[in-house]
Order: C-alpha cells, then sequence, then structure tokens
C-alpha cells in the first residue's frame, strides 16, 4: 500500500521543522548582510521560511540545505531591492536611528537578540561600517566567504554567479576592505611604516 497525501505532507512537515531551525542563525546573518535594519532581515527571513515551507517539495533531502534557502533570500532580495529602486526613497521624520537601535537591541530578557549578538561578534564598528560601504555584490560574496566560511562553490550556487565571478568579487571585496581600513589598522598599530601589516 502505499503512502497517503497527508502522510507525504506529514513526513516534509517532519523534516523542515527538523532540519530548517538550526539554519535561522544563519539566515538571520546573511540577512543582516542584505538589508539595513533588523526589521528588514526579520521581515527576509520570514518571507524565505514562508517560501522555502511552500517549495520544501523541491528540495531534494541530504543535499545543501543551507545553500537552497540561501539561494530563496537571494532570489527573494533581489526581487525586493528591484521594486525598491523603482520607489521613491521613504522617510519616517517621528523615530531617530538610535532610537530603533535600542528598541531592537532590546528583548524581553534585556539581552541583544542573536543575530546583533552575530554581528557585533564578527569585529568592532569600523569593521562593520567598511563592510557596509563595500557594493552590495562584493559585500555579499565577503560576508559569505570570510564571515560564513563558505566555499566559492556554495557562494557561486547561492548568487547564481560563475565561480570566476566569486574569486573576482572577492578579490576586490577584500582589496578595497583593506583599503578602507587601513587608517584603522595604523592608528592601532598594525602596520610598520611602509603600510605592511606588522
Amino acid at each position: 500500500m502505499g503512502t497517503t497525501i497527508d502522510e507525504a505532507t506529514d513526513d516534509l512537515t517532519a523534516r523542515f521543522t527538523r532540519d530548517v531551525p538550526p539554519l535561522i542563525d544563519t539566515l538571520y546573518r546573511a540577512a543582516r548582510r542584505y538589508t539595513v535594519s533588523t526589521a528588514d532581515a526579520e521581515d527576509l527571513v520570514q518571507e524565505t521560511l514562508t517560501k522555502a515551507y511552500a517549495g520544501f517539495r523541491s528540495y531534494t533531502d541530504g543535499t545543501n540545505l543551507r545553500a537552497w534557502l540561501l539561494r530563496i533570500m537571494t532570489n527573494i532580495w533581489i526581487s525586493s531591492y528591484r521594486t525598491a529602486q523603482r520607489r521613491p526613497d521613504e522617510v519616517s521624520a517621528d523615530v531617530t536611528d538610535a532610537q530603533l537601535a535600542a528598541v531592537a537591541a532590546h528583548t524581553s530578557t534585556g539581552l541583544p537578540s542573536a543575530e546583533l549578538a552575530a554581528l557585533e561578534a564578527m569585529g568592532d564598528d569600523e569593521v562593520r561600517a567598511a563592510l557596509a560601504e563595500l557594493p552590495v555584490d562584493q559585500r555579499l560574496v565577503v560576508f559569505y566567504a570570510d564571515v560564513e566560511g563558505m566555499r566559492y562553490k556554495e557562494i557561486a550556487a547561492i548568487l547564481d554567479i560563475p565561480l570566476g565571478t566569486v574569486m573576482s568579487r572577492l578579490h576586490r571585496g577584500r582589496t578595497r576592505l583593506r583599503a578602507l581600513l587601513t587608517e584603522v589598522a595604523a592608528a592601532r598599530g598594525y602596520l610598520r611604516d611602509g603600510g605592511c601589516a606588522a
């Protein structure tokens, strides 16, 4: 006797609830690289999880689930980014960035959220600011390679770009980061007189 539709759906739901939750922190970290605010990152993760759940039948069990989820997130972000580029800028005069940051950092336990803690662990303000100054295509490749520790092949699959493009963007992004952080490194004594690392 074959499996019924209900049994197949129950199996998919069980696999989704077993395999996806451990990857949510990774999704939040990636979403923070795509977006500029915690709320936008949360929305992007939520939409990614919704689409992933709806399309979980197309996921082949045993393949790279992290890459599959990040690919969905990338597609959503690209679509929303293009839509946002066609909209006029929106400005809220009622709430300051400092107020938003204070609210975002507060939870019911008084501790920062997991994604904010992960961003804090990434380095100091100058490093995060320098990373944010990179063009988005370079920023994402540098983030996936240097922060998430992904292989070039995984990054190429997630961003749907050739392997050579990953390597090129990573090289340009790292070179730009080095230039942006030279003054910080010199001020902290990491550089010798010739501009080389000590």
